[in-house]
Order: C-alpha cells, then sequence, then structure tokens
C-alpha cells in the first residue's frame, strides 16, 4: 500500500483501485467488493469511529450506473431508522464538476453479512431477532413508498452484538423484468414469484425474500437456485406446488401459456421441507421460542399467491417474532415520501454527473471536510 500526501487527502493503493480519502481517515483495510464497488474499513479521527468507505465503481460509464447512483443517493439522505444503513459523509478528490469522476460514500461499519451468518448454527433468539430487525427495515421503506423487490443476504449487514442493518434500496419502480428476458448475472433466487412472472406486486412481495432468507437459515442452503427466471420458477413449483387458477389468470398471457403447460406439481408439506432436525433446538430462555413457530411463520411467508402471503405488520406480531416488538423500532416515525419521479426521469450522463455532483457538494459542506489537523481544505 502506497501513501502519498496530496493536499489534505492520502492516496491508498488496493491491487488495482487506488483510494484517495481526506486525511481524516486513517488505518485503510480493502474489506472486498460489492455490486457497485470496493469497499475498505477505516477510523474517522474527527468523530472517532470506525466507517466503512466505498469507492462507487465508474459511476458514469453509462446512464443506468449514474441514475442508480443518484437514486442510491436521495434515498439514503431520506431514510432514518437503525436496520437500514445510514449515510455519514459523501466526499470527492476531484475539485471541478469537470473533472469530476470519483464518488466515495461513508457508511457505518458492519461485521459481516448476511451471507456468512447463514452458514453458522443460530439458535432461536438470534434468528428471530435477525428476521424481526430485517422486517423492522421493511416496514420504514415501505413508510416511504419504497417497495425494495430485492432483498438477498449479500445486501444485509450484521454486527456481532447481532444489530443488522439492510445496505440498498432494490430496485427501482421503472426496473420491470419480464419473463423470458435474457439470463443476466444477479442473485434472483430470493426474488418472489410476481417479479420473476412480471405481475403486479405490493408491499408483501418483501415478505417472500425474507422466506428465502430464513428458510436458508434453518436449511444452510439457497432454497430456489435458479439458474434464470424459468429454471427459477421450476424450483419454486416443485417444492411448493403449482398454484391456483384464480393465480393463473392474473398473469400475462405469453407467460400464463407457458406456465399452465408446465407438469402439475403438488408441492410438499413444511415438515417435510423443514423436518424438525433441521431446526436449532427449542429455546429454553423466557421466549420460549420454537421450530413448530418458525415453521408456521415459513409456511405463511412462502406462499407463492401474494394474495395469501402474510404482510410486514402480520409477520411482525407472529408469535415467532413478536417476543422483540418495540414499538418505537417497528413504527419509527416515517421518513419524508420518496419521489418517484427520479425513477421516471430522463437525463445524459452529465446531467446524471451534475446532480450527483451537487449531492456530494452538499455533503462536503455540511462536514466541512477537514484535514488531520482539522483545518478546512
Amino acid at each position: 500500500m502506497s501513501q502519498n500526501r496530496a493536499g489534505a487527502f492520502e492516496k491508498y493503493q488496493f491491487g488495482d483501485t487506488e483510494f484517495e480519502v481526506p486525511a481524516r481517515y486513517v488505518r485503510l483495510e480493502a474489506k472486498g467488493f460489492g455490486a457497485q464497488g470496493m469497499v475498505c474499513a477505516a477510523y474517522d479521527t474527527v468523530t472517532q469511529q470506525n466507517v466503512a468507505i466505498k469507492k462507487l465503481s465508474r459511476p458514469f460509464q453509462n446512464v443506468t450506473h449514474a441514475k442508480r447512483a443518484y437514486r442510491e443517493f436521495k434515498l439514503m439522505k431520506l431514510v432514518n431508522h437503525k436496520n437500514i444503513i445510514g449515510l455519514l459523509n459523501a466526499f470527492t478528490p476531484q475539485r471541478t464538476l469537470e473533472e469530476f469522476q470519483d464518488v466515495y460514500l461513508v457508511m457505518e461499519l458492519m461485521d459481516a453479512n448476511l451471507c456468512q451468518v447463514i452458514q453458522m448454527d443460530l439458535d432461536h433468539e438470534r434468528m428471530s431477532y435477525l428476521l424481526y430487525q430485517m422486517l423492522c427495515g421493511i416496514k420504514h421503506l415501505h413508510s416511504a413508498g419504497i417497495i425494495h423487490r430485492d432483498l438477498k443476504p449479500s445486501n444485509i449487514v450484521v454486527k456481532s452484538d447481532c444489530t443488522l442493518k439492510i445496505l440498498d434500496f432494490g430496485l427501482a419502480r421503472t426496473a420491470g423484468t419480464t419473463f423470458m428476458m435474457t439470463p443476466y448475472v444477479v442473485t434472483r433466487y430470493y426474488r418472489a414469484p410476481e417479479v420473476i412472472l412480471g405481475m403486479g406486486y405490493k408491499e408483501n412481495v418483501d415478505i417472500w425474500s425474507v422466506g428465502c432468507i430464513m428458510g436458508e437459515m434453518i436449511r444452510g442452503g439457497v432454497l430456489f437456485p435458479g439458474t434464470d427466471h424459468i429454471d427459477q420458477w421450476n424450483k419454486i413449483i416443485e417444492q411448493l406446488g403449482t398454484p391456483s387458477p384464480s393465480f393463473m389468470t392474473r398473469l400475462q398471457p405469453t407467460v400464463r401459456n407457458y406456465v399452465e403447460n408446465r407438469p402439475r406439481y403438488t408441492g410438499y408439506p413444511f415438515d417435510r421441507l423443514f423436518p424438525d432436525v433441521l431446526f436449532p433446538t427449542d429455546s429454553n430462555e423466557h421466549n420460549r421460542l420454537k421450530a413448530s413457530q418458525a415453521r408456521d411463520l415459513l409456511s405463511k411467508m412462502l406462499v407463492v399467491d401474494p394474495e395469501h402471503r402474510i404482510s410486514v405488520d402480520q409477520a411482525l406480531v407472529h408469535s415467532y417474532i413478536n417476543v422483540w416488538y418495540d414499538e418505537s423500532e417497528v413504527n419509527a416515525p416515517a421518513p419524508g415520501p420518496y419521489d418517484h419521479s427520479v425513477d421516471e426521469r430522463e437525463h445524459t450522463v452529465e446531467q446524471w454527473k451534475e446532480l450527483i455532483y451537487q449531492e456530494v457538494m452538499e455533503y462536503e459542506a455540511r462536514n466541512n471536510l477537514t484535514d488531520g489537523e482539522g483545518t478546512p481544505r
């Protein structure tokens, strides 16, 4: 790792990626690559806390990347909930709009993502507490009119004290998917049937993803590991059974034609899909959580037809979850409503770039970015 002084900024090299950060951030350590860029852990000498710094990878390479970066910015500023990651700061080492090319986001540092946690032997207390926090975070997003539709373990982070935060804001409202779409590289194992099949959706689309994550915690492997949308659908109906004719009537004609011509599956009862042997032993804590309660919740979340699937509010009062119920967490003040016109807006890369630059400058002004000695640069 090389470090050289560049005004009030320091340069660090991690493989092919250069991090150029204000001198207030020290002890940088590469943490890995996420979907949108590289993340480093660091220590903020001004606030005296450990942070995560994410460098967005080529945010202005095309309109899609630029628009996504702007949307994440707007949403991170909007939400304020303990179970959703908070944006502490944002900066760029470039000093003019013309030079502007790198965006860095500073967030709270967490210990692991849920992929790593799923591999552990979790007891009922930890499992139900993680699920409770997921549901609280989702409810907060819903209160701003944000329906995620793409929750997955890699985008959920956890601390060693079992506190959990959702890392991203899911699919933009305009991000339609079609069933016959060419496969593209994205984890779709946790996407609900109504997303896979290109149907309408409502808030409980996110409950399906929570059910998939819970099932994976219990089984220790992905429930529906489809290679594309069609394979994904087949994996779902083989286990849960073919949905009812009333579900079929809500499908688009071409999708309905395919779905109705699949072999019919009766599916398996949940005590076969998730036998007692897979669960932790029943709890002796005061909560007395049991496998039967966990299985009952799973059977209400993993329902193909959203009309019959449990809602977020119902899940929060289920006996497996409500032992953690805290009014201030469940019904935290709603964020301001998200302006969905951002999702519909058409701009050039240069226009998105200018909007993002304004957002970054706003953060820099608010945080009065300083060098290590506290002198504004």
